[in-house]
């Protein structure tokens, strides 16, 4: 089973559900803003009193906002493991790794998944990050039941970094978006029953430890796991790091069926300006958008 070839970034967002934007809590937010634009090359799209938005073009990928009762996160606590920015193809992502290494940024790793390419860092708060690019599509190898094969091979960064353009690089592209979001949880079966039972995505994978979710054919654009976090408990609500995520819908239908599903388990959900907010078994808020238009 193979899904059209279409372009690997628009892949992505053109699923039935793709993740919108998250929002963390930060203790230092000028420094943080300032990270996120200097490092990724995100823009300035708007800001308040309390927070930032940044993002590519005119797309929001990430919200920064600061309280001061807010305490660091531990790392064994549920909640981000990474963001994962998602660039439109891999002389984006090989332009980008240039312009890291020329800021003398260090990298947490950098793996070969089969269907993407990824180098990892983090942020000065200790925010997970991964910058990525997809194979097409048509390149993934997709099992009899659906699921994708996928593994964790070294990459060649000296190869990557050669293939860069050599003009300066201007910005993260406009095509770029929060392509999947990577969660610490507690346990992953409970992790299972709440992101495939509840939400309806489908485990697109399985690590030791770990597993990765979609919708319409994506490899992943939820993962969870407990390589950190281990019988974490429910997040409190002065603590940095992730405060919540968005799940767009681009099918009107499925919200409806979702909706409907939270309803009938009794799991509270309160209708936001943004769309229909709940949190997850680990208090890991999440937000349901309704299709636009």
């Amino acid at each position: 089973m193979t899904p059209a070839n279409e372009k690997s970034g628009s892949f992505a967002l053109s699923r039935p559900v793709h993740v919108g934007r998250a929002h963390l809590v930060v203790r230092d937010l000028e420094m943080m803003a300032g990270f996120y634009e200097k490092a990724l090359g995100l823009k300035r799209l708007a800001h308040g009193q309390s927070g930032f938005d940044l993002g590519a073009g005119d797309r929001v990928l990430l919200t920064l906002t600061t309280r001061s009762d807010a305490a660091s996160a531990p790392r064994n606590a549920a909640g981000l493991f990474h963001n994962a920015f998602l660039m439109p193809d891999r002389t984006e992502l090989a332009h980008w790794l240039a312009h890291a290494a020329h800021l003398g940024l260090q990298f947490d790793g950098a793996s070969d998944h089969l269907v993407s390419e990824a180098i990892y860092l983090s942020d000065p708060e200790g925010n997970g990050i991964e910058v990525y690019r997809d194979r097409q599509p048509s390149e993934w190898t997709y099992h009899p039941d659906g699921t994708v094969e996928m593994d964790t091979r070294r990459l060649d960064l000296q190869a990557l970094y050669d293939s860069a353009p050599k003009t300066p690089w201007a910005g993260i592209s406009p095509e770029a978006a929060l392509g999947h979001i990577h969660l610490q949880v507690g346990d992953v079966p409970e992790a299972d029953r709440f992101y495939e039972g509840v939400l309806g995505l489908k485990k697109m994978a399985s690590y030791p430890g770990a597993s990765f979710y979609a919708s319409g054919n994506y490899h992943h654009h939820v993962a969870a796991n407990i390589w950190n976090s281990r019988k974490a408990p429910s997040r409190t609500g002065a603590m940095t790091g992730l405060q919540d995520y968005e799940l767009a819908f681009n099918d009107h239908s499925l919200l409806t069926c979702v909706l409907a599903t939270l309803e009938g388990l009794e799991i509270k959900v309160d209708r936001t300006a943004r769309g229909f907010s709940l949190a997850d078994p680990w208090g890991i808020g999440l937000t349901l958008v309704a299709p636009q238009g």
